[in-house]
């Protein structure tokens, strides 16, 4: 492993050996009881996850386990298996594809003389290197406390130090030594009271939003389902997008319009994952902050996936569970449209069963190609569609002087009816929740508290 030292930017990380233990009775292809995969499933995605912090995979293997040792998680035999193995292959760093006791960690490492890190540590080194947003960082770096608090036997040494990653890895100047508890806590207390003050800030950023309100279309999805190609395309907008998990993690927000030249705001979130790390729950609360005020969600399915089922799956569980009690009853009522991305993948027989099935959706699907826009305007017309059913009827009073306002209620509503007045024109129209809001802060008349009013 080599570290620039004047930046602290990683630039290689090492050879990697990544395990997936199976504890279950040997039986080929049976899914996973906890993630509906298969064992080759779960091992290609923690290949993945550790391809995304640019390890090279050396090899990968499924371990089967009839039952977890304490000690070491695995039997003896397989231990000194695998020990022969990284001495003569130079493994650097070893994943293990579940959650490691700190004593197993410790133990393992002991064992095969090199860096050991499980599916928790290895999901907090690419949130450590990818965060970008102040928030962001915060948030990730203090979940990598947390989690590391527990397993003092790893800890590193200079914990003020800010870099890519959060030290699982390891490098030059970092030495395995006992952290000192009180440190690691008040540290913890420090970015609790940073992440207040940044909290606040995006509270009055989200007021401001609501004061000139725009419906608000958010993307969520399992990572790499192509949320990010997605956003760029419908936003022309440019968000980093790469056939790589966690490619992208802050949130993304930017105007879009649709075929009726309403303007909505567009959001792309972070990819969900399987076995969330219960360390980056308040993360992704971050995150959902913004999926709780959308209007309507986009569920962002790579429908060509194998895994594609059990990936939304994981999805609705993310959003079921992290999401706080107060805020359940809003992701619930919100609509959400499943987008069926990445048909260009499709097998003829395959596209045309989820066409059947989409045409049966009543509007709640749409097959799409992030990369080549297939089936973007059946998409922007579907939200289109969806927003306009929320339109509401109303009868508005507005002075013959105010030509502005007139002009704007033709532009932004649907005319039902129409009577002129000798001071005022009166007129019936259905506008949506947000553009009602916009006129109930135009300068209207004090003695016209009933300029607006739902139609009875």
């Amino acid at each position: 492993m080599t570290w620039n030292s004047a930046d602290e930017t990683r630039l290689t990380i090492g050879r990697c050996l990544v395990v997936h233990p199976s504890i279950k009775p040997h039986f080929e292809n049976i899914p996973d009881v906890k993630s509906g995969r298969n064992e080759d499933s779960r091992l290609e995605e923690a290949t993945r996850l550790a391809e995304a912090i640019d390890l090279e995979i050396v090899d990968t293997e499924i371990v089967k386990l009839a039952k977890p040792r304490s000690a070491s998680l695995m039997g003896s035999g397989t231990v000194e298996r695998f020990a022969g193995y990284i001495a003569a292959h130079d493994i650097e760093v070893v994943v293990i594809d579940g959650a490691l006791t700190p004593i197993q960690q410790r133990n393992l490492e002991r064992s095969w003389k090199c860096k050991v890190i499980d599916r928790t540590g290895l999901i907090l080194e690419i949130f450590g290197a990818r965060a970008r947003t102040k928030e962001g960082t915060l948030q990730v770096e203090l979940a990598a406390l947390s989690y590391q608090r527990s397993r003092l036997v790893r800890s590193w040494t200079h914990l003020e130090r800010q870099r890519g990653g959060f030290g699982f890895m390891g490098g030059p100047g970092e030495r395995q030594i006992e952290a000192d508890r009180r440190m690691i806590d008040e540290r913890i207390t420090r970015l609790k009271r940073e992440l207040k003050t940044v909290r606040r800030t995006r509270a009055l950023h989200r007021q401001a939003r609501q004061r000139v309100p725009y419906s608000v279309i958010a993307l969520v999805g399992y990572t790499n389902s192509g949320k990010s190609t997605l956003f760029n395309a419908l936003s022309d907008a440019y968000v980093m997008s790469k056939d790589q998990l966690f490619a992208t993690l802050d949130p993304t927000m930017r105007r879009m319009k649709l075929p009726s030249g309403r303007e909505t705001i567009l959001s792309d979130t972070v990819g969900f994952v399987s076995d969330l790390p219960h360390e980056l729950v308040e993360a992704f609360r971050a995150t959902l902050e913004e999926v709780v005020e959308a209007d309507i969600l986009l569920h962002v399915r790579d429908i060509s996936h194998r895994d594609t089922w059990e990936q939304k799956v994981d999805v609705e569980n993310v959003l079921k569970n992290l999401v706080e009690d107060g805020n359940r009853r809003a992701i619930a009522d919100t609509l959400q449209i499943e987008v069926l991305n990445k048909i260009d993948l499709l097998e003829n027989e395959e596209e045309n069963y989820q066409t059947n099935r989409v045409s049966r959706s009543n509007g709640e699907m749409v097959m799409v190609s992030a990369k080549t826009q297939e089936g973007f305007g059946d998409l922007l017309s579907t939200i289109d569609a969806h927003l306009t059913a929320r339109r509401q009827e109303v009868t508005l009073q507005v002075g013959w002087n105010d030509g502005a306002l007139l002009n704007w209620l033709y532009d932004r509503g649907e005319i039902i009816e129409r009577r002129d007045k000798e001071k005022w024109v009166e007129l019936k129209v259905r506008l949506e929740p947000e553009d009602i809001a916009r006129y109930e802060q135009k300068n209207l008349p004090t003695d016209e508290s009933r300029s607006i009013f739902p139609d009875s």
